[in-house]
């Protein structure tokens, strides 16, 4: 747990004071998840992910999404080699291990939904034949607020692939000075050397897989699942993914915190980022507040 620690330390020296958010952005890439950053352009979203493929030493690639931008843009297209007379599949960025995807809402559906397959099966299908990804592979996508202009939302479909969501916002003015005095987290990342290497993340991966969820603590979390489904309070109620997901998360938190089981206060915990973004409430809600009622209702077993 001494690199984990180190780990922490480094990103917490590039994105101050919000030891919250690096933590659980470890726990969504721990748990084979991918992560929606939602906030105003400038608060430290990009440098995240840039620090966390840094040391987590992964390859990384960046796309920014725009209004034009087309699905072979990120997924690859098949040319014609003139000197083979051949034709050749040049892939694109999406070939890496951790993809930004920056502001993703401002791209049309058509190019957000390019991302499904390969964020759901680690594969994309190109005229028919199926291409595996890079193992670990993570997709960080940044989202501007849906009331700026030239930006389409997300579908439902789209939302439930990211296992979390999270928001940065403003740093206090004691780490805000800080950041302006050393020139920005950027700097400070660039500097620090990998904690650990693409094996090791994927070792880790497997780690969390065997950490231990009790029958009685899954029963726990089924009822949180059935109580969206049966409220009313809600457009749709949760899906078994979100609940696989929400699952994998809470194994994630316990594995960095040295347990080898999973507490119901990890279920709790993880639920407004790991479930609220996936619900819509049927009067306008927040869904949040809405899901955490529910959870305060049930009973821990």
């Amino acid at each position: 747990m001494e690199k984990i620690d180190k780990l922490f330390s480094q990103l917490n020296q590039v994105i101050l004071g919000n030891p919250e958010a690096t933590k659980l952005a470890v726990v969504c890439l721990l748990a084979r998840g991918h992560l929606l950053i939602e906030d105003i352009p400038g608060v430290g979203k990009t440098t995240l992910s840039q620090a966390l493929a840094h040391l987590f030493g992964l390859p990384y690639k960046r796309v920014q999404f725009t209004s034009d931008l087309l699905p072979t843009d990120i997924i690859g297209m098949t040319i014609f080699d003139m000197e083979s007379k051949k034709f050749h599949f040049k892939r694109g960025p999406l070939f890496t291990s951790l993809l930004l995807a920056d502001e993703i809402n401002r791209a049309t559906p058509k190019t957000q939904s390019a991302l499904l397959q390969a964020m759901e099966e680690q594969q994309v299908s190109v005229e028919g034949n199926a291409i595996n990804l890079s193992s670990p592979f993570f997709v960080i996508a940044t989202q501007n607020p849906l009331e700026q202009s030239g930006t389409f939302p997300l579908p439902e479909s789209q939302l439930d692939r990211f296992l979390m969501r999270i928001s940065l916002g403003y740093p206090n003015a004691d780490f805000e000075k800080q950041l302006l005095l050393k020139r920005g987290g950027k700097a400070i990342a660039d500097s620090q050397t990998p904690v650990f290497s693409k094996q090791e993340v994927a070792e880790m991966c497997a780690q969390v897989d065997q950490v231990h969820a009790s029958e009685n603590l899954v029963d726990y979390l089924q009822k949180i699942l059935a109580q969206t489904r049966s409220s009313g309070k809600f457009v749709t109620g949760l899906s078994p993914r979100a609940g696989l997901q929400w699952l994998q998360a809470a194994k994630a938190l316990a594995f960095i915190e040295n347990r080898d089981s999973v507490l119901p206060d990890d279920i709790k915990t993880l639920a407004t980022h790991t479930a609220a973004h996936r619900l819509q409430c049927n009067d306008g809600a927040n869904s949040a507040d809405e899901l955490s009622n529910i959870i305060d209702g049930i009973d821990v077993i």
